[in-house]
């Protein structure tokens, strides 16, 4: 599973190659919990895997072939990136991003969460602790999913 996380972060370098540590870092740790929401309920659909496309492809610098490398690894490996602990990426976030840019992350999470119109109870409970790992409230978080409802059919 280490590997995974590895394979993660050298993809990041790799394609970003030109940006700071920083930069490759929260990356990094974006891909990582996309991943993480993405395959809290045991599955990872297509209308998922478009929804990190999109977000992965609003990285300036990341390059198509970059988001296709993630996005391979992903399918291959997802269950293995989202089985890791994900303290790493969290203290990464908290060190390195802004308290806004955290909430815009969040705001991507959930997105990823509700990419299949359902946001189940596995992701309502990963999407939460994350928000804490993340120094962030659970009113940002509710803030945030409340902006989502549109487009769920059910909170599962």
């Amino acid at each position: 599973m280490v590997q995974a996380r590895d394979r993660l972060a050298k993809i990041v370098e790799q394609y970003l190659a030109d940006a700071d540590d920083a930069t490759r870092q929260i990356v990094t740790a974006v891909a990582g919990l996309l991943a993480k929401v993405a395959y809290a309920d045991g599955d990872y659909s297509e209308r998922e895997e478009v929804t990190i496309r999109a977000e992965l492809g609003r990285v300036h610098g990341l390059s198509a072939a970059g988001v296709d490398a993630i996005c391979g690894l992903l399918a291959d490996q997802i269950s293995h990136v989202a089985l890791i602990g994900d303290h790493d990426w969290t203290r990464d976030l908290r060190d390195l991003a802004s308290r806004e840019l955290r909430l815009e992350i969040l705001e991507v999470l959930v997105e990823m969460g509700v990419a299949d119109e359902v946001l189940k109870q596995e992701e309502q409970t990963q999407l939460r602790r994350i928000a804490k790992a993340l120094n962030l409230t659970q009113d940002d978080y509710n803030a945030i999913q409340s902006k989502h409802r549109d487009k769920l059919s059910t909170l599962q």
